[in-house]
C-alpha cells in the first residue's frame, strides 16, 4: 500500500472517494430497506418541504333501485402532514502530518468512519420515528426539537387516533392494551387490532389490509421468540409433532438495531422490548431524499487547503426528511406490561 508522502493530491482524493464509497456501501440500511417507510427522491428546485396526505374511498357499493340514478361514490381526504428537509453535515480534516508522515492508517480510519455517518444518520432518524413513537416530539442528538406526530397531531402509537370522515366510529387504537412482550397470545392480540381497529377515513373496517412485517429491536430474547414463531415447522407451543404452525411464513421479521437507543444513539434499555407489526404496502411513513449522503473531496490546485493549518477539508453532506401521515398501518407494544 502506497505511503501518503509518495502520492499526489489528485491521486489521494481519488483514493479517498473510493474509500468513502466502499464504507458507505458496507453501512447497513436496515430501516431504509425494511418496507417500514416509502422513499421519495426530491429533485432540485422543489423547495425544502413536501406535503403528504391520505385519501380513502368507500369499501362498499350502494343500493340502486330500478331506474334510479347511481349514487356517487364518496372519497374522503384524510389528514395531511408536511415533510421538512434537514441538511446534515460534518467536515473531516486531513492534516499535513497525516499526508507526509506515513499516517495512512489514520487517514483511512477517518474516511472509512466518515463513509458510514450519512447512512447511519438516516437510519437513526428513521428508526427513532418508532423509538419515540409514543410521543409527538423528541429532542435529537443536536438538541433540536423534532416533531414526529402524525397528520392528526397525535403520536404514531396511540389509543385513540382520529378519523376525518367517520360516521359512528371516530377513533382507533394501534397500541396494544397492557403492552405485553412477544408471545403467541400477544401476537394474536396484535392481530385482533388488525381485525377490529383498522379503518379507512369513513370508519369502515379494512379487513384486507395486508400486514406482512413483525418489527422489533435486537434484544436476543425478543428476536429468538419471534424466530421460533415464524420458523418452527410445527406449533412452537405444541407438545407433539404434526401440529401446524400458522405463523410460518406469515410475516417478515425486521430487526431494527437502533430501536432501543437514546436520541444520541446510546443504548436505552427502557425500549428493549418494543415490537410491533406493520403493512409495508400501506405504510404512510415517507423518507424524502433531497441529497444522498456523499463526500465532497478537496480539488487539486483549488482553494482546498486551509492556509492557517494546512489541513485538507473533506466535506460530508446529506439532506433528507421523514414524515408520517397516519398510523393505521402499524401496531405496537412497548413490552413493559404497562396498562
Amino acid at each position: 500500500m502506497a505511503e501518503l508522502n509518495t502520492v499526489t493530491q489528485s491521486d489521494f482524493v481519488k483514493n479517498a472517494n473510493i474509500i468513502f464509497l466502499k464504507a458507505q456501501d458496507e453501512a447497513p440500511s436496515v430501516f431504509r430497506s425494511s418496507g417500514l417507510c416509502k422513499i421519495e427522491t426530491i429533485p432540485n428546485g422543489n423547495g425544502n418541504t413536501k406535503e403528504f396526505s391520505s385519501i380513502s374511498g368507500e369499501e362498499y357499493l350502494h343500493f340502486k333501485g330500478e331506474g334510479d340514478q347511481a349514487e356517487r361514490g364518496k372519497v374522503q381526504q384524510g389528514y395531511s402532514n408536511i415533510m421538512y428537509a434537514t441538511r446534515q453535515a460534518a467536515n473531516i480534516g486531513i492534516t499535513w502530518e497525516m499526508r507526509t508522515q506515513n499516517k495512512y492508517s489514520t487517514v483511512i480510519g477517518q474516511l472509512t468512519s466518515a463513509g458510514r455517518q450519512g447512512v447511519n444518520s438516516m437510519e437513526l432518524d428513521g428508526t427513532h420515528r418508532f423509538t419515540f413513537g409514543t410521543a409527538t416530539t423528541y429532542t435529537d442528538r443536536d438538541g433540536r426539537t423534532v416533531a414526529i406526530d402524525c397528520g392528526d397531531d397525535l403520536q404514531l402509537f396511540y389509543t385513540a387516533h382520529l378519523l376525518k370522515g367517520a360516521i359512528g366510529v371516530t377513533t382507533y387504537r394501534n397500541r396494544l392494551a397492557n403492552n405485553p412482550r412477544v408471545s403467541k397470545g400477544a401476537i394474536e392480540g396484535m392481530e385482533r387490532l388488525i381485525v377490529e381497529e383498522t379503518y379507512n377515513q369513513f370508519g369502515e373496517l379494512k379487513p384486507n389490509m395486508p400486514f406482512d412485517i413483525i418489527w422489533s429491536g435486537n434484544d436476543p430474547n425478543t428476536c429468538n421468540t419471534i424466530k421460533e414463531y415464524l420458523k418452527s415447522t410445527a406449533s412452537p407451543d405444541a407438545a407433539h409433532a404434526g401440529v401446524v404452525n400458522v405463523y410460518q411464513g406469515k410475516y417478515r421479521h425486521i430487526i431494527l438495531p437502533l430501536l432501543a437507543t437514546t436520541a444520541a444513539g446510546a443504548p436505552d434499555s427502557t425500549k428493549r422490548f418494543y415490537w410491533g407489526i406493520a403493512s409495508s404496502s400501506y405504510s404512510s411513513l415517507y423518507l424524502g431524499v433531497w441529497e444522498e449522503p456523499h463526500l465532497i473531496a478537496p480539488q487539486a490546485n483549488a482553494n482546498s487547503e486551509d492556509v492557517q493549518t494546512d489541513d485538507w477539508e473533506f466535506r460530508q453532506r446529506a439532506c433528507y426528511g421523514y414524515v408520517t401521515v397516519d398510523a393505521v398501518w402499524t401496531k405496537m407494544s412497548s413490552g413493559d406490561g404497562t396498562a
